[in-house]
């Protein structure tokens, strides 16, 4: 993709205006803010749904990703699940789904997602990634949260990525929501280029990647309904990257990229959130990956292939 198209944002308006437009059919609600912001609201005071996630997911990829919802009977007890994938991983998934934004106001404090990121810039990740859109007349933040941006949010986003608040749209739905589930559950491919990120491959040559998770029960509970997301992709997720360079390249990858690694692996996570207090950066950052990877060295025709589902975790934690 070439600098200045735009296309993460054009295309995430694009979905924004069609979820206005279907409001009632995907249990939204649709306002403006105080300063003129859009505001949608998918899952906080109106009740959301699956599609509003999936929305949400694609929101989050810059339409440069594929999300779907599938029901299996045969798949354990955890039918329902999510697959996602992209032709272009690194941009989808590190240049614009990542929650990589952190926006707090007094008591306010929320983790920003979505193609706004690669216009505010604000976060070391796109001393890497290079690529902008200057030329954007419009913006989409998503947040994981009950309630919407105070006016001091807005216009922080607003100077950053350089617009008027009336041309940005914030999408924001709590955990304990059906579609907040549908939407953190839908990073397991970008947990997976996270993780790849930390641990010093090269972005580049990451070509393709596809990732599947079961989709938990929403719980009213913040810390339950947060357990139960995480561990969704921690015990539940599988994901495939088909890589360019060697061989041996893509085998310590795929060595490296599960969870079962980590040094918190083999608890349900409310608990490990417990432990460390409710302090989210003391936990190993290595647990938030894959349960069970496939890499494919495309170059040298070969696949490996580590982790495995962890059945009896996620009866611990989905229930």
């Amino acid at each position: 993709m070439k600098d200045g198209e735009a296309f993460l944002n054009r295309s995430a308006q694009q979905v924004v205006d069609g979820m206005i437009a279907e409001a009632g059919r995907l249990g939204i609600g649709h306002s403006r803010g105080s300063l003129g912001e859009h505001l949608i609201d998918a899952g906080a005071q109106s009740p959301g749904s699956l599609e509003a996630g999936l929305r949400m997911v694609d929101i989050c990829m810059g339409g440069l990703g594929i999300a779907s919802v599938s029901l299996d009977r045969h798949s354990s007890r955890w039918p329902l699940s999510i697959e996602v994938r992209s032709s272009q991983p690194v941009l989808a998934c590190l240049g614009s789904q990542y929650a990589g934004w952190q926006l707090s106001h007094e008591k306010y404090f929320a983790m920003g997602s979505g193609p706004v990121r690669t216009l505010a810039r604000v976060e070391p990740l796109f001393e890497e990634i290079r690529y902008r859109e200057p030329g954007a007349e419009s913006s989409v933040v998503v947040l994981e949260t009950a309630t919407p941006p105070p006016a001091a949010i807005v216009e922080k986003v607003a100077k950053a990525a350089g617009l008027t608040p009336d041309r940005l749209t914030f999408v924001y739905a709590p955990t304990q929501s059906i579609a907040g589930c549908v939407q953190i559950v839908g990073r397991v491919l970008e947990v997976a280029l996270h993780k790849a990120h930390d641990l010093k491959f090269p972005l580049d040559a990451i070509v393709d990647g596809i990732g599947k998770a079961p989709i938990p029960a929403p719980h009213p509970d913040f810390l339950k309904a947060m357990g139960r997301t995480n561990d969704a992709i921690i015990y539940g997720g599988l994901v495939q990257l088909f890589v360019r360079g060697s061989a041996a390249a893509a085998r310590d990858l795929a060595e490296h990229l599960t969870s079962e690694g980590s040094r918190d692996y083999g608890q349900p996570f409310s608990e490990i959130f417990r432990k460390f207090n409710g302090d989210f950066y003391a936990i190993d950052p290595h647990l938030f990956s894959p349960a069970e990877v496939i890499v494919t060295a495309i170059e040298a025709g070969e696949t490996f292939r580590a982790g495995k589902t962890n059945i009896d975790m996620l009866e611990q934690s989905l229930g």
